[in-house]
């Protein structure tokens, strides 16, 4: 693997519950890996797993990727941190971002408006709370009156955003201390890096299948890129990514409400671009590719379907099975 890059692995894992994880978990520093990022959808929540894995796999870089900033109240976001940051000094990187509409309203019963906004007011907010300061300040979208934690971690951790297109690309690099992105090819890779500079952190969650048998493969990932494709944010990153043209079809299909035509108009070449598939030497390889165009930190995300457990694959993925 690339000179000095940081590799991480996606926890939970898809066959198994957090409760199932421990053991796999823990042959992870061994294995090479030096990060583990959680993730906030409709499974297990961002902080907990990252606290197991803490006591599970000691040493690990813990991350999130990403917590909502509009299905928790600032204050309780900041304490959840705060806990982090504490139980794991200089270890924790707390992503946060806008999530989706379904997520936030459809999901949590709250507010999917203005979504940059709410992200930049959010990042403020919490740069001064985990320093320790008392907050009392009107925002764009919320106010805080005199919120102080009672006990501030002693080192705060660092913040980095959900980003797809150039302005929160652009608000990471400025006043986060990294980006966090998924569902790109290594060639995408470049573009973004173009955004955020040299310096910020680009961290990506990348969806990886060890199998050899590429229709399979491209037909458990059309379910998945339609899924995510289809949602409005996803939609715009990958028309600035170039896309456009070749998903229209797709997203047509999708708005008539015909899925199968959808899943059916998504290329071979798109599956291949933004799912990493083929043995593990290959995707092994095709994972240092993003490295060499800029990613600094991989987040694999081993799925089902291949033809080796994910277990097998999580082994057979990590920097020092070469």
């Amino acid at each position: 693997m690339a000179t000095g890059a940081r590799w991480g692995m996606t926890v939970p894992f898809y066959d198994r519950s957090l409760a199932g994880s421990k053991e796999l978990v823990a042959e992870l520093p061994g294995l090479g890996y030096t990060d583990m990022w959680s993730a906030e959808v409709n499974g297990v929540d961002g902080f907990t797993p990252l606290a197991l894995a803490n006591e599970w796999a000691p040493g690990l870089r813990l991350g999130s990727a990403i917590v909502p900033a509009s299905t928790r109240g600032p204050g309780l976001l900041a304490m959840s941190a705060a806990t982090l940051a504490d139980l794991a000094p200089d270890r924790f990187v707390l992503g946060i971002g806008a999530s989706s509409p379904a997520i936030v309203e459809r999901w949590n019963a709250g507010e999917f408006t203005r979504p940059f906004s709410r992200t930049r007011d959010t990042l403020r907010f919490l740069k001064k709370a985990l320093a320790g300061e008392k907050v009392t300040e009107k925002y764009e979208t919320f106010e805080v009156k005199g919120f102080k934690l009672e006990r501030a971690p002693k080192v705060a951790p660092r913040i980095v955003l959900a980003a797809l297109r150039p302005r929160m690309l652009r608000l990471a690099a400025e006043e986060a201390d990294g980006a966090i992105t998924n569902w790109l090819s290594p060639e995408d890779v470049r573009k973004v890096r173009a955004e955020i500079g040299p310096e910020t952190e680009l961290v990506a969650r990348l969806f990886v299948c060890v199998s050899e048998d590429a229709d399979k493969v491209r037909e458990l990932g059309r379910w998945m890129l339609a899924s995510y494709l289809t949602v409005p944010v996803y939609a715009a990153f990958h028309d600035w990514l170039g896309r456009g043209d070749v998903l229209r079809p797709m997203h047509e299909a999708w708005a008539a409400g015909d899925r199968q035509a959808a899943l059916a108009a998504i290329p071979d070449e798109v599956v291949d671009a933004l799912i990493v598939h083929g043995d593990a030497a290959t995707c092994r390889a095709r994972i240092r590719r993003y490295v060499e165009n800029g990613l600094d930190t991989p987040v694999l995300a081993p799925i089902p379907g291949g033809e080796v457990p994910i277990a097998q694959a999580v082994r057979d993925l990590a920097p020092n099975a070469e």
